[in-house]
């Protein structure tokens, strides 16, 4: 046995005693069926727990289970996950569930290697869902785990790189308790999300496995865990049109692939438009421009590029169709049916609508 498997194998008993009474309580916890377990998992990716619960509840209010999820129509889906980002995530999810239904009698599967073959499920996800909701003992390695377990062992391997992820995965197999895998595997989860934190410095007070934690005791918490640099964003330029009348908006649907596929978006075109180029871009559309008003710019960043945007908002006469896809409706209908990104939510204000997150700001 190692020296760094004997220290994670000392840390277990106070890990799941230290869980066991100061787990947070969380919708999905409630009931840890697969299908909640992993529907929660795939919106935790790229998301704040308190940003995701009303999103939860919202999903599985509307799809309370696999056969659900499966069936679902994809605006509908889309909008729903409106405001969550990564929107591939969704579509992989109902790709996932209709498996499930024509595979698995309709249930999600607990098997971690079948979930393996699922689509958009990788190795912590599986390992999730397998643990929690499956009682096996395989390990759930995310960046929370990967923060925590390389500050006990003092590791400065790159976490970046998978043969890191897959060297943590081999040894936590070692580790993991096979009476508790799910409370392991959730406590490592909660530890570094409300102790040994990503930003500033860890709670090292707070923290149940201190005694054993070799960048707690050698000081070395701020350069653990190392993560190799990414490379810089892509810039892109765009303008943003928002075109209305006294009781219609314009909303155009995207293209079915590439980025922010087949969700509907406000007219915008690449680079920044000046006043009259921004008014040809209107007619071009078929409208018949009143007048415009510049508004404020904006940036929104995805994962490997950034938008920085101009706007317009541009009054037009009233009129019953336009041309280049563009559809001309009640923003309430904007907000009620069609998914919209939140690349859009400094914009959406003109239209008197709330996109994604922005709805439930007031809600639990």
């Amino acid at each position: 046995m190692t020296e760094e498997t004997k220290r994670l194998k000392e840390m277990v008993s106070p890990l799941l005693s230290w869980f066991a009474g100061n787990a947070r309580k969380l919708p999905w916890r409630d009931d840890p069926t697969a299908y909640h377990v992993w529907v929660s998992e795939i919106m935790l990716q790229q998301t704040r727990v308190e940003a995701v619960k009303p999103f939860y509840a919202r999903f599985i209010g509307t799809l309370p289970d696999v056969k659900a999820l499966a069936g679902c129509p994809e605006d509908q889906l889309l909008k729903l996950w409106e405001g969550l980002g990564y929107y591939n995530r969704v579509r992989n999810m109902q790709k996932a569930a209709q498996i499930a239904v024509e595979s698995y009698d309709g249930k999600m599967p607990t098997d971690y290697g079948t979930l393996l073959s699922l689509p958009g499920i990788g190795s912590y996800t599986a390992g999730a869902v397998a643990s929690i909701a499956g009682g096996q003992a395989v390990p759930a390695v995310d960046g929370n785990v990967l923060r925590v377990i390389s500050r006990i062992c003092g590791s400065e391997a790159d976490i970046a790189k998978q043969s890191v992820k897959r060297g943590m995965e081999e040894t936590l197999l070692e580790v993991i308790p096979a009476d508790a895998p799910g409370s392991f595997n959730q406590a490592l989860m909660e530890l570094g999300a409300t102790v040994c934190l990503p930003n500033g410095a860890p709670e090292c007070s707070r923290c149940p496995v201190l005694h054993l934690c070799m960048a707690g005791k050698n000081g070395s918490w701020d350069h653990i865990p190392v993560k190799a640099a990414k490379k810089p964003r892509r810039v892109e330029q765009r303008t943003v049109l928002v075109i209305r009348d006294s009781e219609h908006a314009a909303v155009r649907r995207r293209p079915k692939k590439g980025l922010l596929a087949g969700l509907y978006e406000l007219p915008n075109t690449e680079g920044h438009l000046t006043q009259e180029q921004a008014l040809k871009e209107t007619a071009s559309f078929g409208f018949s421009p009143i007048r415009i008003r510049p508004l404020e710019d904006a940036k929104h960043i995805f994962s490997h590029v950034e938008w920085q945007m101009k706007g317009y908002l541009v009054l037009v006469e009233e009129q019953e169709e336009a041309g280049g896809g563009i559809l001309f409706v009640e923003p309430e209908r904007t907000e009620r049916d069609y998914p919209i990104p939140a690349a859009f939510a400094a914009y959406a204000k003109y239209l008197k609508i709330r996109l994604g997150q922005e709805k439930y700001k007031d809600k639990g």
